[in-house]
């Protein structure tokens, strides 16, 4: 299901609004949510659906600069789909994490482990059918493939490790702190000008996940 999300993330990237189609692929918090409560016996408090909702809509304010009159219906169903696929994975690796009877993080590092191992099964098998020349350019550069790769892993395990400890939607909420990090190193870094806008986003993120931190 993961690969089908990030084939679909793909496809987002040619659309002429993909950046508003990717804010709607990022809103995996809100799905979870729903999904979560309607199919596997997710539970969440008053306030964890109120920093949830709070956290999605700052989301899609980041990503409509021109408003959401600008969202096109083909984007909009591409990035909902997209975030349905995300959200879906979330919620059965939370499942297969817990159907284990094993300590933390023992349980989160095998599911990581069988996780990766068939997504570079059917990824390597691919390309080898219908596109050996991308094969040929990974190993071209090894260096990079596996820097890559190490920091993805550790990006993972840490997903993993808190998806077997806390509901997906709490998070997926609290993850969008990354977003906050991401304008603080483009405003003091890359020297490059925050819109109010934005500003108002970033609150929103920071109550988002105070309210899923304290519920």
């Amino acid at each position: 299901m993961q690969i089908v999300a990030t084939a679909l993330m793909v496809v987002l990237f040619k659309q002429k609004n993909f950046a508003i189609g990717a804010g709607l692929a990022k809103s995996e918090a809100p799905v979870s949510a729903f999904l979560g409560v309607l199919f596997f016996g997710t539970s969440l408090t008053f306030l964890g659906w109120i920093g949830v909702l709070v956290g999605g809509i700052a989301v899609l304010i980041l990503s409509c600069p021109q408003g959401f009159r600008s969202i096109s219906i083909n984007t909009a169903a591409l990035g909902l789909a997209c975030s349905s696929a995300f959200a879906l994975t979330s919620l059965w690796v939370r499942e297969a994490s817990l159907s284990l009877s094993l300590p933390f993080p023992h349980r989160a590092a095998w599911v990581l482990f069988i996780v990766i191992l068939l997504q570079t099964i059917l990824l390597t098998s691919y390309l080898l059918l219908k596109d050996r020349e991308t094969l040929k350019q990974m190993l071209a550069k090894p260096k990079l493939v596996v820097m890559t790769s190490v920091a993805s892993f550790v990006g993972s395990f840490g997903w993993f490790s808190a998806m077997s400890l806390q509901a997906v939607p709490y998070v997926k909420t609290l993850g969008q702190v990354e977003i906050f990090f991401t304008m603080l190193v483009s405003f003091f870094y890359l020297k490059e000008s925050i819109p109010r806008k934005d500003i108002v986003a970033l609150l929103l993120v920071a109550v988002a996940a105070g309210l899923v931190m304290w519920q």
